[in-house]
């Protein structure tokens, strides 16, 4: 099961790379989309850190 959250994790980081690479691609043409997308790069990040707690709490509770 371990191995599903931590594929989960990191899909959240590709998921982040995606949003900023659309972000530069588009910051001349499109500013205020560009700015969504730095939102979701923040919210991709943040959910990286708070599933990866959330499972090594997960996994220390199971080893007791």
């Amino acid at each position: 099961m371990s191995k599903y959250f931590k594929f989960f994790e990191f899909a959240y980081l590709a998921f982040a790379a995606f949003f900023i690479f659309e972000a530069v691609r588009i910051w001349d043409t499109e500013r205020n989309r560009a700015y969504i997308f730095l939102f979701f790069v923040l919210i991709a990040v943040f959910m990286f850190f708070f599933k990866r707690r959330f499972r090594q709490k997960y996994k220390d509770r199971n080893e007791e």
